[in-house]
């Protein structure tokens, strides 16, 4: 699912790797310990819940540590005047006679409230490469599909926001 990251992205990511590492994770086996000493386990909420935050935490280090082993590093090497990573972009929706201004960003920044979508889906895909002026149609499954005007665009360092 994250496969195309930056490496800010990355750099992030690890970042949690590490504090759940050293942090998160001493504290849920201080927590478990602390639970154990109020004696009968069997009856012993606390215990169970100290537990399951405990395997809660080493599931997200591993999942996070998958995703850096299968994740392709991408950057954007598209010209000044074309759409790409982190490219903001003002679209006109012809249909709907609107306007909305998106960001592409990769997976692991997106955020479809803040108006950034993913290179990886249909939108981000069909976008990447234009130019100002161009009308791209944007493909959402093989019935539907819709046309966008690029307005205007701007180049950003990289975009600040992560969700994984």
């Amino acid at each position: 699912m994250y496969n195309q990251l930056t490496r800010a992205d990355i750099e992030k990511i690890r970042e949690e790797i590490e504090h759940r590492k050293l942090v998160v994770r001493k504290e849920a086996i201080e927590a478990v310990k602390e639970a154990r000493a109020q004696g009968d386990l069997s009856e012993n909420f606390e215990y169970y819940a100290a537990k399951r935050d405990k395997n809660k935490n080493e599931s997200r280090i591993r999942y996070l540590e998958r995703i850096i082993k299968t994740a392709t590093i991408v950057e954007s090497d598209n010209a000044e005047d074309e759409i790409g990573l982190n490219t903001t972009v003002l679209l006109y929706f012809e249909e709907d006679d609107e306007t909305e201004e998106i960001t592409v960003v990769t997976t692991a920044q997106e955020d479809s409230l803040k108006g950034r979508i993913s290179i990886e889906s249909p939108m981000g895909k069909a976008l990447l490469k234009h130019k100002v002026g161009d009308r791209v149609w944007i493909q959402v499954n093989k019935n539907v599909g819709y046309p966008v005007v690029v307005k205007d665009l701007r180049q950003n360092e990289s975009v600040e926001g992560y969700k994984i």
